[in-house]
């Protein structure tokens, strides 16, 4: 008999992204009911559970891969995935009554892979007994699928009680949402999004969505994306960290409100965004732990993985942001691009994340040099959390980076200091406001600007027209213009 078989989808980074919020090792699970597909069909199951702590909360994902000889007709294949997502709810359910109040503090769910086995070798377990035995065999993965009219339908079950549900998803259609989404926020987001579309059918007893591939698309394609980054947004003019809103948040908010035509080109600019974001993430910690490694071969204190975390918190619009502001360098002035110069960024996923951009100027001696900066990132970090006028503050990024043009291609190589931050008293926050607003006053006095540098000086009237995206000077915490 022949099956649909699929091919390996492209995973995109997110997968690796997760690693890195991994709080154990996986722990093996045993489903009741399996045993009896195993010894009736031939097969063999692996079921791993994992535990993830995103920044928005627990998730926790089971994966369950079913091997199968490879001519099991198709009535049995259904058969067998019905008894293996029931067998999973009801694990899913003991899982939940011993959580107790922390069973919805979080999104369950779980990823169903069937593998076909050919080439007449039997299934066998390893030594371990928890893995099969396919040395002799080709394995084929079945392309299937879920949906909500499945649950509706063909396994009916409870899904409008107020109880977290357990997701179940396809291994294609899983890895397909992961490469749509790209970042563990708008995952996070999804199965929020996901979880209501399944209740709201249950309730109407109509399937809102057709296929996963299109629920993850209608999900992409709408302006709620946006509505964390706005909040972001409002409380940075709030805190009189900027004063307008962010003029490329409200271009793309309206093209999506739209359904413009340049919604889909800025939807694919922050897709690769979000590509080497995560590229440059990757590199940055892989560096910054070769350089914090002890004499002893011990990491720091903190796990870098908690650094990590913090790089790769950023949405699908704050990845475009920070992407966009270090893309910009090579069309500023070439004066700017000699001496050096700072930008600050924020996050738009964390209002507590604060950026900053400190570009090398391309004098290898010079004051603002990477010989002469790069030793002072800590301080500018510490500078930078003190001054800071928003209570939520709780990691100062600064990145030094020194743009390289070789053989007619650009680099970025970049150092990292990631700075925590105490949490402040209101008090505390307002009398830096107070001596923040006494020091510009002071410089506004002056006739004279001071020279551009980067621990020193303020940009002329004309650089701010010209270049609203820069600030010139760390003893102002973050851009007081139009980013």
């Amino acid at each position: 008999m022949s099956h649909s078989i699929t091919t390996m989808p492209d995973w995109g980074y997110l997968t690796t992204e997760l690693v890195s919020y991994l709080q154990a090792d996986a722990m093996a699970v045993t489903l009741a009911g399996m045993h009896t597909i195993e010894h009736e069909y031939n097969a063999q199951y692996i079921a791993r559970h994992y535990q993830y702590q995103l920044p928005l909360g627990k998730l926790q994902l089971l994966e369950l891969t079913l091997y199968l000889p490879y001519d099991t007709e198709s009535v049995d294949i259904e058969a067998v995935r019905i008894t293996a997502v029931k067998s999973a709810l009801t694990w899913y359910k003991s899982l939940s009554s011993q959580d107790g109040d922390n069973a919805s503090a979080g999104y369950e769910a779980m990823i169903f892979d069937i593998q076909l086995v050919g080439g007449g070798s039997s299934l066998n377990q390893d030594d371990n007994g928890d893995s099969a035995n396919h040395s002799n065999s080709a394995l084929q993965r079945l392309k299937h699928n879920f949906g909500v009219r499945y649950f509706l339908e063909d396994l009916v079950v409870d899904m409008s009680e107020s109880m977290q549900q357990l997701q179940v998803f396809s291994w294609d259609d899983w890895y397909s949402i992961a490469a749509a989404v790209r970042t563990p926020c708008e995952l996070w987001r999804f199965l929020a999004y996901h979880l209501e579309q399944l209740h709201q059918s249950a309730v109407n007893h109509i399937p809102s969505f057709e296929s996963e591939d299109a629920l993850v698309e209608r999900f992409l394609q709408s302006p709620d994306l946006f509505a964390p980054a706005i909040v972001v947004d409002n409380a940075l003019i709030k805190n009189e960290v900027q004063d307008e809103p962010n003029s490329a948040l409200v271009a793309i908010t309206l093209a999506y409100k739209n359904q413009s035509s340049t919604a889909q080109m800025y939807h694919q600019h922050m897709i690769q965004a979000a590509t080497i974001w995560s590229q440059l993430s990757m590199q940055m910690i892989d560096t910054y732990g070769k350089k914090h490694i002890t004499n002893s071969d011990e990491q720091t204190e903190t796990p870098l993985a908690h650094w990590q975390q913090q790089l790769l918190d950023e949405s699908l619009f704050s990845r475009h942001e920070l992407i966009r502001t270090l893309y910009r360098h090579p069309k500023q002035s070439t004066a700017l691009q000699k001496d050096g110069y700072v930008v600050h960024q924020h996050s738009y996923e964390s209002l507590g994340r604060h950026y900053v951009l400190v570009f090398y100027s391309q004098e290898l001696k010079g004051p603002n040099s990477k010989a002469a900066v790069q030793p002072k990132l800590a301080k500018i970090a510490q500078d930078v959390a003190t001054r800071l006028p928003i209570i939520e503050l709780h990691h100062v990024v600064v990145l030094g980076i020194d743009f390289i043009t070789e053989n007619n291609e650009n680099f970025f190589d970049i150092d990292l200091w990631i700075q925590p931050v105490d949490a402040m008293t209101q008090r505390e926050r307002q009398l830096t406001k107070q001596m923040q607003k006494l020091k510009q006053q002071e410089l506004d006095k002056q006739n004279t600007p001071p020279a551009s540098s980067v621990e020193s000086g303020k940009p002329t009237k004309a650089q701010k027209e010209k270049l609203p995206q820069v600030q010139m000077s760390l003893t102002i915490p973050a851009r007081k213009d139009k980013q």
